[in-house]
């Protein structure tokens, strides 16, 4: 009874004894039939044979179209010991515009100078728009929110910047890309603008957030990290490949065995 109970109530032991009832079901009953006309060692080989060689295709449709069992997906990751940038004087300390920005008290005229020099140093603004906007955004919130520097409505995403990400080799202006294995790292800069206080009241509305003109605007310096989306698929597709060709060449052997063997002439009876 305390067995049933943990098999009812543990789902990891259910799905294990699943997936072990499953193998031995299907595979087992495939090997089975096989076994009983070719033989152990024949029905063995036949059988393993012709799963690997599913799994292959599988893995290679999980591949191709990135489903199945998958890795990690592209993120922007935080770039140690620079990742939330709380002056505007300080891109250029830490390497990324090219020119020195002297911080004045005007915000509004120090976030034009430091667009103007992003852009003058290679980097790219993104419409609002753009999914890849919004997913930078959401990523420098959340760095923003553990770094403790303002709170959750504090603050609000102003402007996204981004620098690199090109894939090579390619040819033809970059259209015949189906060769571009390897990439450059891709940066992104989110400008955060803090928000002016609002009292909240009780059965009303959210006051429409407004920008805090006073306060110097700060910077979250992120880099592209790709993942491993379509490795988990490689692996199981070569992984089928492999085990696949090496049961056709142990059922080619023993062919070739069965063969000669036949060839031969017969020993006389004693």
């Amino acid at each position: 009874m305390t067995v049933l109970l943990a098999i009812d109530w543990e789902n990891w032991l259910r799905g294990v004894l699943t997936v072990i009832i499953a193998v031995g079901t299907l595979c087992g009953s495939v090997y089975l039939i096989l076994g009983t006309n070719m033989g152990a060692r024949l029905g063995f080989l036949v059988s393993l044979a012709a799963l690997s060689g599913w799994i292959f295709i599988m893995g290679a449709i999980w591949w191709s179209y990135g489903q199945g069992l998958k890795g990690d997906e592209p993120s922007w990751q935080a770039v140690g010991g620079r990742t939330v940038i709380r002056q505007p004087d300080a891109l250029h300390e830490v390497g990324i515009i090219t020119v020195d920005v002297e911080q004045t008290d005007k915000p509004a005229e120090d976030s034009s100078t430091v667009e103007t020099q992003l852009q003058e140093d290679g980097w790219t603004k993104l419409d609002s728009a753009l999914p890849q906007y919004q997913q930078a955004g959401s990523a420098a919130i959340v760095f923003v929110e553990e770094s403790g520097a303002f709170d959750a409505g504090e603050f609000q995403v102003d402007a996204v910047f981004i620098e690199g990400g090109e894939k090579y080799p390619a040819f033809w202006d970059e259209k015949i890309d189906f060769l571009a294995f390897w990439h450059h790292p891709q940066y992104s800069v989110v400008e955060i603008v803090p928000l002016v206080e609002q009292r909240t009241e009780p059965g009303r509305a959210p006051a429409r957030p407004i920008v805090d003109t006073d306060r110097s605007h700060e910077y979250v310096y992120m880099v592209r990290d790709l993942g491993n989306k379509r490795v988990p698929s490689a692996i199981v597709c070569i992984s089928g490949l492999t085990i696949f060709l090496i049961s056709c060449w142990l059922l080619h052997r023993r062919d070739r065995y069965v063969r000669v063997n036949r060839a031969a002439k017969a020993l006389p009876a004693a």
